[in-house]
C-alpha cells in the first residue's frame, strides 16, 4: 500500500542512517521487500539492536556499526551507494533543551559528514529527515513550507541548519537533496519506554500494562499524526524525483488533526481499557498545534499517503500486542 508499486534501476543500492531506529528499520525493511540492496549504518545511541538482527541474514543487506560524527566511517558508508536516506539524529525537543552542545554535534555536524560524503562518492539522491518542529511559533494552519516562526528548542534549530545545508549542496554542488519535514510520526517499531519516548507507543505500552498515562499540559493540544508507511512511501518517492524538485524541503504528513485528548479516549475504546488520565505540566519548548500542507510533497515528490491517522493507529496497536 503506498509504495510497493515504486521501481528503481535493477542493482540499485541504498544507505539507510539511523537503521537500528523506528523510521530508519521500517525503510530498510521496505526497500529490502521491494528487492534492492541496502546498507545500514548505527551507532546504536538511541536505535535498538533487535530493529537490525531481523535483516542480518538478509543476502541484499549490509550493516555497518558506527557514527556519523566520524567522517571516515560517513565516506565508507556511502561508497557505490546510489541513494542516501539519512534517518540518523537524536530526537525529542525537551532533550535537546537539556543538552543543546550534544545536540549541534550529532544532529548539526553529523548530517553535514553524510552530505559531503554523499557528494565525494557521487550519490544520486540525498534525502534527510526534518521536522515539524521547525515551524517554531509560528502561528497559523496548516504549516506550509517558506512560512516558518523562530524556533523554539536547539532540537528545532538543528534541524532548520540541516535544511539550510541541503539547500546550500543542491546549490553549490550539485547533489539532489530532498528534506523530510516530518509531523508525528507513529507506528510499528516505536519506542514506547523512557521519559523522551513519543506520546502514541508510550500511552497504548502504558494501557496495556493498565498503567494511567500522563498527558502533559491539558491535552487540547492538536498533531498532524503520520502512519509509518506514508514515511516510508515519501523517502522512496523522493529518490524518484526531479532534479528541479531537489534543494528544498516537504512536509510530509496525511494531512489531518488530532487532539491529544481525543487520542486517550479513542485508543482507551481501541485497547478494551476504562482509564482515567493523569495531567501534568506543558512541556518546554512544545508547539501547542501541528497541522500540515501537504500540496508541494504531492506536486513535486508525486507523494500521495495512502493511512489516514484512524487506519495506522489500528496496525500500531495490534503491533504493540505482539511484543508485550
Amino acid at each position: 500500500m503506498g509504495y510497493k508499486d515504486i521501481e528503481f534501476p535493477e542493482g540499485s543500492k541504498f544507505l539507510v542512517t539511523g537503521s537500528a531506529g523506528f523510521i530508519g528499520s521500517n525503510l530498510v525493511e521496505a526497500i529490502l521487500n521491494l528487492g534492492y540492496e541496502v546498507r545500514g549504518l548505527d551507532n546504536f545511541s538511541t536505535g535498538k539492536r533487535e530493529n537490525v538482527e531481523e535483516f542480518i541474514s538478509h543476502p541484499n543487506y549490509e550493516f555497518i556499526e558506527g557514527d556519523i560524527c566520524d567522517f571516515d566511517t560517513c565516506m565508507d558508508a556511502c561508497s557505490g551507494v546510489d541513494f542516501v536516506l539519512n534517518q540518523a539524529a537524536w530526537g525529542s525537543v525537551p532533550r535537546s533543551i537539556e543538552m543543546p552542545v550534544f545536540y549541534e554535534e550529532v544532529n548539526i555536524k553529523g548530517t553535514l559528514n553524510m552530505m559531503e560524503a554523499a557528494r565525494q562518492n557521487n550519490v544520486k539522491k540525498f534525502v534527510y529527515a526534518s521536522s515539524s518542529s521547525v515551524y517554531g511559533d509560528e502561528p497559523n494552519l496548516p504549516k506550509k513550507e517558506g512560512i516558518e516562526g523562530n524556533v523554539l528548542s536547539p532540537y528545532a534549530l538543528t534541524k532548520r541548519v540541516n535544511e539550510e545545508y541541503g539547500k546550500l549542496y543542491s546549490k553549490l554542488y550539485g547533489l539532489d537533496t530532498y528534506g523530510m519535514r516530518y509531523f508525528n510520526v507513529f507506528g510499528r517499531r516505536q519506542d514506547p519506554n523512557g521519559a523522551y519516548a513519543a506520546v502514541i507507543p508510550k500511552f497504548i505500552n502504558q494501557l496495556l500494562s493498565n498503567d494511567p498515562p500522563m498527558i502533559n499540559g491539558d491535552g487540547k493540544q492538536s498533531r498532524d499524526f503520520t502512519y509509518i508507511d506514508n514515511v516510508v512511501e515519501a523517502n522512496l518517492k523522493a529518490c524518484k524525483a526531479s532534479s528541479k524538485a531537489a534543494g528544498r524541503v516537504y512536509n510530509i504528513a496525511f494531512g489531518s488533526r488530532e487532539y491529544l485528548i481525543d487520542i486517550y479516549y479513542l485508543l482507551c475504546e481501541l485497547i478494551g481499557k476504562d482509564l482515567e488520565p493523569i495531567f501534568g505540566a506543558s512541556r518546554a519548548g512544545d508547539i501547542k498545534h501541528s497541522n500540515a500542507n501537504i500540496d508541494s510533497a504531492k506536486k513535486m515528490l508525486g507523494y500521495d499517503p495512502k493511512w489516514s491517522f484512524n487506519q495506522g493507529i489500528k496496525e500500531t496497536i495490534k503491533w504493540y500486542k505482539t511484543i508485550k
